[in-house]
Formats: C-alpha cells, sequence, structure tokens
C-alpha cells in the first residue's frame, strides 16, 4: 500500500492537511486553484508539488466536504 500523499501533523502547520513531506498545505493549492492559477503553474512555483499531489489534495477535499454536514444557503 503506498503512502498517502495527504497527511496531517500537529508539529506542521497546526494539523492542516499537507502534502507529505512538505508543508503545502491542501488550503493553499484550492486557494490557488480557485484564484485561476494552473496545475503546472502551482508544480512551477512549488517543485514539491505533483499533479498526484493536487489530484490527492482535490480528492481529500472533496471527502471533507461530503461529510454529513448540511450548509445553510447564503442569505
Amino acid at each position: 500500500m503506498p503512502a498517502p500523499l495527504i497527511v496531517s501533523d500537529p508539529n506542521v502547520m497546526m494539523g492542516k492537511p499537507v502534502v507529505a513531506g512538505t508543508r503545502i498545505t491542501v488550503e493553499l493549492i484550492l486557494e490557488e486553484l480557485a484564484a485561476g492559477t494552473s496545475a503546472n503553474e502551482l508544480i512551477a512555483g512549488h517543485p514539491a508539488l505533483s499533479s498526484q499531489a493536487i489530484s490527492a489534495a482535490l480528492q481529500f477535499a472533496a471527502g471533507a466536504l461530503r461529510a454529513d454536514t448540511v450548509y445553510p444557503p447564503p442569505r
């Protein structure tokens, strides 16, 4: 079984989920993609990233949102 690409350690970035072996948070990846940064630009700016790590971050975020939480609609 391969090691997970997204990990959380209370001693790294206050326990936020990060790409394994880095301090690159899932949050940063999502914010950059939402702002229009391409995956290739992200990888160029953060050589420790890979397309697999970006996909793992997106899958992690989707799983977190899949939880049984109901979000109220915006007012």
